[in-house]
């Protein structure tokens, strides 16, 4: 049987192998999903391991992405890009492929599961930490009307404008701090900070979200996070979790493994019922 796995630390809450034990039946594929701890300064050793053995791939989770980037032989356009990777395919001939589905998967989500069109939209990113980074690839590939990346470290933002944009095209790309948003509207303001982990709400401005604006987390949990219950007090019009994102970026991740895409729809209802029940 195929061997593939997620690796992290921690890992024990990792939805990872219950969203591809799903995606394996739907689609009658022979695999296996397990999940490996790995010591803090072990993911090289592990990941080695684990293609030693016979494993085909890997989900590659917190602390590691940096780590699976430096692992790799190859990386695709948008893990360079991001500077992290979350997929690993272990080669017939030994080498290793690294790509990253996280913002394919949050576009999925966004356009497709809720049906927010990104093309001419003004869009915010908060934060500029690996979350973000990414992320903006994607997001740009839909042709936005601006993309601000936002942080409460304006060097970094900086950063990501300097480097992202050779690839804005036509959509006007700014960084800035949050207190530069002052004024500011958008119609998709998506959190990439780890705000929601610490239990808060960035410290951005009022007034950001235009009427019928998107309020995306990218963190989930059983109810609001802090930051989209601050954007119910702020009229955003729409709402959504990191739930779907999380699906769709493992969809993508079985799809470059098995060449097969799972109908995603299905599994992400699972898992908000199993959510909501607790």
């Amino acid at each position: 049987m195929d061997r593939y796995a997620v690796i992290g630390n921690p890992i024990a809450h990792s939805k990872s192998p219950r969203i591809h034990a799903e995606f394996a039946h739907q689609t009658g594929q022979r695999m296996s999903y397990e999940a490996i701890l790995a010591p803090v300064d072990g993911f090289a050793a592990a990941a080695a391991a684990f293609r030693e053995a016979g494993g085909l791939g890997m989900n590659v989770t917190v602390p590691f992405k940096l780590d699976a980037h430096a692992f790799t032989d190859d990386l695709s356009v948008r893990a360079r890009a991001a500077g992290a990777v979350n997929t690993l395919v272990f080669g017939p001939d030994g080498r290793c492929f690294g790509d990253n589905t996280d913002g394919a998967g949050l576009v999925q989500d966004i356009t497709v599961n809720l049906g927010v069109p990104l093309e001419g939209r003004r869009i915010l990113l908060l934060g500029a930490g690996g979350a973000a980074r990414g992320v903006i690839l994607p997001l740009l590939g839909r042709k936005p009307a601006g993309l601000f990346v936002a942080n409460r470290t304006e060097s970094r933002a900086n950063d990501l404008l300097v480097q992202f944009s050779p690839a804005a095209g036509n959509t006007r790309l700014d960084a800035g701090s949050f207190a530069a948003l002052a004024g500011r509207q958008f119609d998709v303001v998506i959190n990439a900070t780890a705000a929601s982990l610490a239990d808060e709400a960035p410290a951005i401005p009022a007034g950001l979200h235009a009427p019928g604006a998107l309020a995306y987390d990218m963190m989930y949990g059983r109810g609001d996070t802090p930051f989209l219950a601050a954007a119910r007090k702020d009229g955003a019009g729409r709402f959504a979790d990191g739930l779907g994102m999380l699906v769709e970026q493992a969809a993508e991740s079985f799809a470059l493994w098995r060449r097969i895409r799972p109908d995603t729809a299905p599994v992400l209802t699972l898992l908000r019922a199993e959510l909501t029940a607790g």
